[in-house]
């Protein structure tokens, strides 16, 4: 699987208010904005309220027709039809969290073949409603499903980080949320960004730690506080998982996501997931090595008013005597 993957969920802008006319503009958007060209692929409607309350007389998951008129495989093929793969969510547990729509716990072989059968690409797996059953127990049950189905499916496990999925999800999903949900707001992100911190050691190609979607773009943060939540996921090889209305976004959120050098970094092909190397105070020094003797960092000042912040080569990773060619990547 690709580093973490770059895409679009509906949750954080349009929580339960889904319909197959967004999906669709969405995945245009995608396309005609260039964002698909930098990598963004995925068109996610995950998070809840996507189907009915009930199963049908097969006990199959059934789309609301209200907002899904023309079904799940049609909107596949659209968004298939575009060049991007699309995503979906469910629980493991015997409702969805918003208790609207109906979990997959007993039902894992049958909802990952609809799944499947639909051309799904994507699972978010929340952890709603689940009596009490291991997540290691149920969130294993909907992996083997999934293979046997013999689709590629990408597996986010979004366990909320409970029970340190980071140190054994790796042999049942691809990424794993090691935080509670987001919020958009300051503390919010930047707490997410310590805890996933922790579980650093623990990620690399083919499981990433997930500290939760981008609130880039919805309005609760600056435009430089949004640039270090950027910055942060990136070099933390975090799912850049975008949240915001990327339909009527303004420059500034674009110019944010499509900052081609940072998404690279994100992306770089070693795999390995930057950390806090230094702190003092509000002022933090984040690194990681990347592909090709090069190194990412991040000078990050947590704090109100301008700082300066010194990173020393050994807390970088380098030698003393290295030379180096270092560059702003925000600076454009």
């Amino acid at each position: 699987m690709k580093h973490g993957l770059c895409r679009w969920n509906s949750y954080n802008h349009f929580p339960c208010m889904l319909s197959d006319e967004l999906i669709r503009q969405t995945a245009d958007a995608m396309v005609s904005s260039g964002l698909s060209a930098l990598g963004y692929e995925y068109i996610n409607l995950a998070d809840d309220c996507w189907a009915e309350l009930n199963r049908d007389s097969k006990a199959n998951l059934v789309p609301k027709a209200s907002i899904f008129p023309y079904g799940m495989k049609a909107l596949a093929d659209y968004v298939h039809s575009k060049g991007l793969k699309i995503g979906i969510y469910g629980d493991a547990g015997t409702l969805t969290c918003s208790k609207k729509m109906p979990g997959s716990l007993g039902y894992e072989e049958q909802d990952a073949n609809t799944f499947a059968s639909w051309g799904i690409d994507y699972l978010k797996y929340d952890n709603c409603h689940n009596n009490g059953v291991s997540p290691q127990e149920r969130y294993l049950k909907m992996s083997k499903a999934l293979l046997k189905t013999g689709r590629p499916i990408f597996f986010s496990l979004c366990e909320w980080g409970q029970d340190n999925p980071a140190t054994w999800a790796a042999n049942i999903g691809n990424s794993w949320r090691t935080t509670g949900d987001i919020k958009d707001n300051w503390d919010s992100m930047t707490s997410r960004a310590d805890l996933n911190d922790i579980w650093a050691s623990h990620a690399g190609p083919g499981g990433w730690n997930d500290p939760d979607m981008l609130e880039v773009g919805n309005g609760g943060m600056s435009t430089e506080e949004y640039r270090s939540h950027f910055s942060i996921w990136a070099i933390a090889k975090a799912p850049l998982l975008l949240g915001c209305d990327i339909r009527s976004m303004d420059n500034e959120t674009f110019q944010l996501i499509s900052n081609k050098e940072v998404i690279a970094v994100n992306q770089d092909k070693l795999g390995i997931q930057g950390k806090k190397v230094k702190k003092s105070g509000d002022r933090e020094v984040w690194c990681g090595p990347l592909s090709d003797n090069k190194v990412a960092v991040v000078l990050w000042n947590r704090g109100s008013s301008k700082a300066t912040i010194t990173a020393n080569w050994n807390e970088i990773g380098l030698q003393s005597s290295t030379v180096v060619d270092a560059r702003d990547l925000w600076m454009v």
